[in-house]
């Protein structure tokens, strides 16, 4: 894997002090980070999120999505629990990137959903790679987590990487009118395990 760890530093949040990774894809160039709290190599499960770049949601405070929500409280987890990771992955857009994202809110705009979006433009529904996971979290000595995620797709393609999975915590966020419809298209067509009403809207659509 060309996953290459750079530098790490200590990084104050709201939430706490926590330490930022710093790792090189040297194949894409991408740069990854992974803020950790806490001793995360004394071999016991590890509260994990692998949340993947949003700029909209994570910087630009967009109620399009649940991005930032989840980030919020997924850091906010960890410092309660003063022991944690987060990997912050750079696949804007489920892996499109953020030009094709923009495109995609464009189509979107005009009436598709998200997965239809990413299709009309030539992409699959989820481009995201977690392979790029496995030499971060070998670094950091994390063998086993207790993951963060809706996704239980995203469980299983880091189980097929040899990831041991301890336990699925859901990280539901409560919805608003500008992404009830994102967060059903993610029940209904992704497969995230949301709450009753997403479901619900899901079976509808």
């Amino acid at each position: 894997m060309s996953v290459v760890f750079v530098a790490a530093s200590q990084l104050p949040t709201p939430f706490g002090v926590f330490t930022m990774h710093g790792f090189l894809d040297q194949e894409t160039g991408k740069e990854h980070v992974v803020l950790t709290m806490g001793d995360v190599a004394d071999g016991q499960p590890v509260l994990g999120r692998l949340h993947s770049e949003c700029l909209t949601g994570d910087a630009l405070f967009s109620l399009r999505c649940d991005c930032g929500f989840q980030l919020e409280a997924a850091l906010k987890a960890i410092a309660d629990e003063g022991r944690g990771a987060l990997l912050y992955l750079r696949q804007e857009g489920r892996g499109i990137g953020l030009l094709n994202k923009i495109r995609a809110y464009e189509l979107q705009d005009q009436g598709a959903d998200t997965v239809e979006a990413n299709e009309r433009l030539g992409f699959a529904p989820d481009m995201r790679d977690y392979a790029i996971c496995l030499p971060m979290l070998d670094h950091l000595g994390i063998s086993e987590i207790k993951l963060m995620t809706n996704n239980p797709r995203k469980v299983k393609a880091l189980q097929g990487f040899g990831i041991r999975i301890a336990e699925r915590k859901p990280l539901q966020i409560a919805h608003n009118p500008h992404n009830r419809k994102y967060l059903a298209t993610k029940a209904g067509k992704l497969g995230h395990l949301l709450g009753e009403i997403h479901q619900g809207e899901a079976e509808q659509s």
